[in-house]
């Protein structure tokens, strides 16, 4: 007998199988990016990056503003998010498709039992075995019988292939990105939280200013108005400060909305009702400062910290293992099934020795021709692959791009925030001057409008640079990825 080459191939992996067993497909290996040696390449970290070290992220980021409210707020939202409580339902979703996927892998075993009472026909088969004028058949007809049965029967998939343990694999996969998407919703609700409260002490900040101006704005009015009467001015001057004050009380309103606004959404990201919000945010506090430096980490560090990396790598790895589950649908199935069970037309005889009936034996199934469907399905799965991968390599290219885009801007509004808390100063300076100079007769009222709105203006953006600064730092700790592991710890190694 003369065996070719494919069937000494086809027997190897049949023997090979009995001990360990086949694995068709693509085998999944961690990609490798392409890591910058530090952030923000080719200028001096010193002009760059003053304000931050190489230390590692500290994963309770937001404890670095040292406010106590925003502190207890990320608390209740990790508690309390409904995006997260759905992020979790859908990660034990996948855990259980995973749970699902292994059933296979073991040989299924079931019980069964039955009882069946059954007519014969009187001129079907049975009639066949009869002679003489009553077909040999006792008392002249067919009777009825009843089958008595129980037993168990089990069958087992052998997946000489691995078929089942790639289906296994690519479901373990899919949890795992489940996983790292619940991840990165976290760190998504603890940077919303943390922006939404600062832009909310910022808007609060700018309306107290505002509130003060105003009062400064009805002394001028009522200055004004005292100086035209005793003749030391005209009604132009006195328009002029009216016009001021309703432009400075206009803004009152704009800026109640907006506090309340920011307010509403971090009642929405703890998952209150309005009425339940906390009463400590209804207190006027300062805008988070950021401290003095921020830890950065190395670029090394900034693929395993991301969870949406991780997220992109899990799904790779699925990916591959569909492709597996594609290429094992081509190789035959061959199953084993078994089963005993005891079977006997009168009950009393059900369970006697001689009722076992038995059955076992292999099934194979061999897919000969489907239509162009196995080839579609391994060309799809091929296809969904190398998409994983360019999406992990884009994710990658992402991550350090926002690390880099969000150093800058921190570092840069650092500079902005400077300037203008000078240009505070002067304007002061100048308003000052200008209104004294006024009251002594030595200048317009037109110098005391310009020096007015100069300081209004310079005042307003120094408190939305602030609050722009600590909101850049959220950015910052975003796209480092930090933030998550308190509450979902490190994955075990693979």
């Amino acid at each position: 007998m003369v065996i070719s080459f494919n069937s000494r191939l086809l027997v190897a992996c049949l023997f090979t199988t009995a001990l360990s067993g086949c694995e068709v497909g693509p085998n999944f290996t961690k990609p490798h990016a392409a890591i910058p040696p530090a952030y923000i390449q080719d200028q001096p970290a010193a002009e760059t990056t003053p304000y931050v070290t190489g230390d590692a992220v500290d994963p309770k980021w937001w404890e670095s503003f040292n406010d106590p409210e925003l502190t207890k707020l990320e608390t209740e939202a990790v508690a309390g998010n409904l995006d997260l409580q759905i992020a979790t339902q859908h990660l034990l979703e996948a855990q259980a498709q995973a749970q699902i996927a292994g059933a296979p892998l073991f040989p299924s075993l079931n019980g069964n039992g039955s009882y069946t009472r059954e007519a014969p026909s009187k001129e079907g088969i049975f009639t066949a075995f009869g002679s003489g004028a009553n077909g040999g058949l006792a008392g002249g007809g067919i009777l009825p019988l009843n089958l008595y049965q129980y037993g168990l029967q089990s069958i087992f998939d052998i997946d000489l292939w691995g078929k089942n343990r790639r289906a296994v694999e690519a479901a373990v996969a899919a949890a795992q990105s489940s996983e790292e998407a619940r991840r990165a919703a976290l760190l998504n609700v603890e940077a919303q939280v943390a922006s939404a409260y600062i832009q909310m002490r910022g808007a609060e900040t700018v309306l107290t200013l505002t509130q003060q101006n105003l009062e400064s704005a009805n002394q001028l009015v009522k200055l004004t108005s005292e100086r035209e009467q005793a003749g030391l001015t005209t009604a132009l001057d006195v328009a002029n400060a009216r016009a001021t004050q309703a432009q400075i009380a206009s803004q009152v309103s704009t800026l109640i909305s907006q506090r309340d606004t920011y307010m509403g959404q971090i009642g929405m990201l703890l998952g209150v009702t309005p009425v339940t919000l906390p009463a400590e945010l209804a207190t006027p506090a300062a805008v988070p400062l950021t401290p003095p430096s921020v830890p950065v980490g190395l670029p090394s560090d900034l693929l395993r910290r991301r969870p949406d990396v991780r997220e992109a790598e899990a799904s790779l790895h699925e990916a591959t293992a569909e492709t597996g589950v594609a290429v094992a649908s081509f190789f035959p199935d061959i199953s084993l099934s078994g089963s005993v069970s005891l079977q006997a037309l009168q009950l009393s005889n059900l369970n006697e020795f001689k009722a076992i009936t038995y059955a076992a034996g292999p099934e194979i199934t061999i897919p000969i021709f489907q239509g162009g469907q196995l080839n579609g399905q391994l060309n799809l799965r091929k296809a969904q692959q190398k998409e994983a991968a360019i999406s992990y390599a884009k994710t990658v290219l992402t991550a350090f791009y926002q690390v880099d885009v969000a150093l800058v801007t921190y570092n840069q509004e650092h500079a902005t925030l400077a300037q203008l808390t000078v240009e505070t100063q002067q304007s002061k300076i100048a308003l000052n001057l200008a209104e004294e100079q006024y009251k002594q007769g030595l200048a317009d009222y037109l110098a005391v409008l310009n020096a007015e709105q100069n300081f209004i203006a310079a005042q307003q953006a120094q408190a939305q640079a602030v609050a722009q600064l600590s909101g850049d730092l959220v950015t910052l700790y975003q796209a480092l990825g930090g933030g998550w592991e308190g509450t979902f710890p490190e994955a075990s190694a693979k």
